[in-house]
């Protein structure tokens, strides 16, 4: 059935503590993708970020983000007051996140919250149901913050190698310090099922976001070290990474562990099928990130300074995705099938049965004029087209900086005059293909330049996971042309 959805991460939304929230913004964006007609909402991974913020390092690949708690909510709960969040600095300009701010001033808040906080049944529920990783991840965080907030394969043996009496005691010692983190996790887990309830009550899909790979400093990777590539002190063998393309001429060192699929498949993938269990009680699909590495997975040198040098090794391919399939069923993934493919790599999503993804932008390239598989008319239905993705410039800002000869056959293309409104020619290009869905980034129908870019891979910091979009930029006469455009070309939800 034909869709169409916008791509926006919780953490751009407005909101006047920072960083986009699961508050009243997100209500109110909810109610302007009902209003647009559309069906889906895309999201990036809702993990609590790390060392460069991106969503795709995540300390847990369970938990969720401490910062993406609504404050405003916490008030209404008298476990906060308006002037204490008022009091504190939250960045300077409304449409960049400040993580430094939001470090130095969200936690000292979230405290006060849980001094104030009476535990009762539904808290006690949540931590029962998900003890199986949430007393990990406790005491991980617990023991990080003890530890000057060092990776865990620096800490003292007994606690890298979980020693049974060292973590005892380490639990002894820092169950204060656990118990604020469960309620921390309770508060995102609470806000975020309610927001997911209200999507749905509007008919509104949630596509999530899982990384293949988790970080290297992460919960995951201490509690179940004998499933990654890791020598006898803990650290890493190999790394992920991608090789030389169009995005880096260097490659993308990723810098996450690598999997011993031999091991989990022993396992019965179990490990794997719980983290996909988690992730899809909070979406409704489930965007599966480099899908390739499925088929096989670049490996780096651990110590490498580049990806320019790896190694292409088997992974598990259908052998692992059936397990998937026959657990949760084939419908509710979506594959990102970007990247360096492979006849294998494309016989495999083949046979997986997910539709791919097509991205306007990898459309043009002069030194193809015959075209590519990005081309709107190569598509077949089963696949979603994307104007960009996270890892792209915005459309404007892509027709303002690449290879003239590439936009060139872009307005050719999309019959773009000079002077009109050419993103919404690429948007309507992307409504008009027989793609099953379409989705397309918010900064786009914003109309919005390269400073409103999310992320340009192979850099760190700068100005990477910031953007948040302006305070009233979900106007009603936006919704309605959004809502032509998507009736237009039958993509309206079904009654």
């Amino acid at each position: 059935m034909r869709g169409a959805g916008i791509l926006l991460p919780v953490f751009s939304l407005p909101s006047p503590y920072g960083i986009g929230t699961m508050g009243r913004a997100a209500y109110g964006w909810i109610d302007f993708l009902y209003e647009s007609r559309q069906s889906y909402w895309q999201v990036l991974p809702l993990g609590p970020t790390g060392y460069g913020d991106s969503p795709y390092q995540s300390f847990s690949a369970f938990a969720g983000n401490p910062y993406l708690i609504d404050l405003q909510q916490l008030c209404d709960e008298n476990l906060l007051t308006q002037q204490e969040c008022e009091a504190l600095d939250w960045g300077k300009h409304p449409t960049r996140i400040d993580y430094q701010a939001l470090y130095q001033g969200r936690y000292p808040l979230l405290q006060k919250a849980f001094q104030r906080f009476s535990s009762d049944p539904s808290f006690d529920r949540f931590c029962t149901e998900n003890a199986y990783w949430l007393e990990d991840y406790v005491l991980y965080t617990a023991i990080k913050q003890s530890q000057q907030q060092r990776s865990w394969n620096r800490w003292p043996e007994p606690l890298r190698r979980r020693d049974d009496a060292a973590l005892q005691k380490a639990r002894e010692q820092l169950q204060n310090q656990m118990a604020f983190h469960r309620f921390v996790q309770y508060l995102f887990f609470r806000q975020w099922n309610a927001l997911h309830a209200y999507a749905k009550k509007k008919k509104i899909n949630i596509i999530g976001d899982i990384p293949i790979y988790v970080a290297m400093d992460s919960a995951d990777t201490w509690a179940h070290q004998q499933l990654f590539r890791l020598d006898d002190a803990g650290a890493p063998i190999d790394v992920a990474g991608c090789p030389p393309d169009a995005f880096s001429p260097q490659g993308q060192l990723w810098g996450n562990p690598l999997y011993r699929w031999d091991r989990m498949e022993q396992q019965q993938y179990r490990w794997w099928l719980a983290r996909i269990e988690a992730n899809l009680s909070l979406y409704d699909l489930l965007r599966l990130d480099h899908f390739r590495g499925f088929e096989s997975y670049y490996a780096i040198a651990a110590g490498e300074t580049t990806a320019a040098f790896g190694k292409w090794c088997k992974a598990p391919g259908m052998n692992f995705l059936s397990v998937v399939n026959n657990t949760f069923g084939a419908k509710r993934f979506i594959a990102e099938d970007l990247g360096f493919l492979t006849p294998e790599v494309e016989n495999l999503l083949r046979e997986s049965g997910y539709p791919g993804m097509k991205v306007l932008q990898f459309a043009f390239d002069a030194r193809e004029p015959s075209g590519n598989g990005y081309l709107p008319y190569r598509y077949l239905p089963n696949c979603i087209v994307y104007t960009g993705t996270h890892d792209n410039d915005t459309v404007l800002g892509w027709m303002q900086s690449a290879n003239p000869d590439d936009v060139a056959l872009a307005k050719e293309y999309f019959h773009i005059i000079e002077g009109s409104q050419s993103v919404w020619e690429w948007i309507r290009g992307a409504f008009s293909s027989v793609a099953d869905t379409a989705i397309i980034p918010m900064q786009d129908y914003l109309q919005l330049g390269s400073s409103a870019r999310i992320n340009t891979p192979s850099t760190l910091g700068g100005l990477n996971w910031c953007w948040r979009m302006e305070n009233g930029s979900c106007t009603a006469s936006l919704a309605q042309k959004i809502a032509s455009l998507t009736q237009c070309y039958g993509r309206t939800p079904s009654p």
